[in-house]
């Protein structure tokens, strides 16, 4: 019985040697300095705001650009915090290396539709519902929602459809742009066949293009992708089709 004891007293110090061993491993000394900077930028097949570049610039004017710094005196907390105040950033995380590298990774905000309003207003509404500035370049294609859009309006129902678009591969492909009209009814142009899609009030759109996508699957394909200028979903359990004029 005690030389049980004894073996698990052994073995628990030896566990705990081996940890503190690896830990003071992983530890850069007190006299190292940085040596190298890692910027990995998230999401590139998506946005293409920001640039390595950019990064180190915006750490260089805030005077906390890790590398010649001391490591220990690196703060990864205080650089996250400074880039996620870019008004382009969603999130940044920063870590130290034991051969003496500070490691940044920077995720980007996911546009999810361009608005090109009649008002003149041109921007982005992001993976959050939020504005993206002017300034922003999105290296991926987007739908363009055009007419009479008020920003709440973008902010919350488009917003909201943009999402839903995202997640459905199908409808991401086949919808090019969204106009709205001064009502707030709204109609989509798709990218194969020749007419207009009316949904109405933006609600209900995921039941609506259910129904639309059953009709273009058993109807459409038996008669042809042109043979209507306007298909009408406004109405639960009726879609409304008008002939293409010859």
């Amino acid at each position: 019985m005690i030389k049980r004891i004894f073996l698990s007293i052994v073995m628990l110090g030896l566990i705990a040697y081996l940890c503190m061993a690896i830990t003071a491993l992983n530890r850069p000394s007190a006299n190292q300095t940085c040596k190298d900077v890692v910027l990995v930028i998230k999401d590139t097949a998506y946005a293409g705001f920001i640039t390595p570049g950019e990064l180190k610039n915006v750490l260089q004017q805030k005077g906390i650009y890790p590398i010649g710094k001391k490591m220990e005196r690196i703060s990864t907390k205080t650089l996250e915090h400074v880039l996620s105040q870019h008004p382009l950033i969603d999130e940044a995380e920063c870590y130290k290396t034991p051969s003496g590298k500070v490691c940044v990774e920077v995720t980007q905000r996911i546009p999810l539709l361009r608005i090109m309003s009649s008002k003149g207003d041109n921007y982005y509404i992001d993976n959050r519902g939020t504005v993206l500035p002017p300034s922003a370049k999105c290296v991926a294609h987007r739908v363009i929602a055009t007419g009479n859009i008020e920003k709440s309006f973008a902010m919350n129902d488009l917003y909201k459809f943009g999402v839903f678009l995202q997640n459905n591969k199908f409808w991401n492909a086949q919808i090019e742009q969204i106009n709205v009209l001064p009502d707030q009814n709204v109609e989509l142009v798709p990218r194969v066949g020749n007419h207009i899609i009316y949904l109405g009030k933006l609600d209900k759109f995921e039941d609506k293009l259910a129904r639309l996508k059953t009709f273009y699957q058993k109807g459409l394909n038996q008669v042809g992708w042109n043979k209507y200028s306007r298909i009408n979903l406004e109405f639960s359990n009726q879609i409304i089709c008008t002939k293409q004029e010859k």
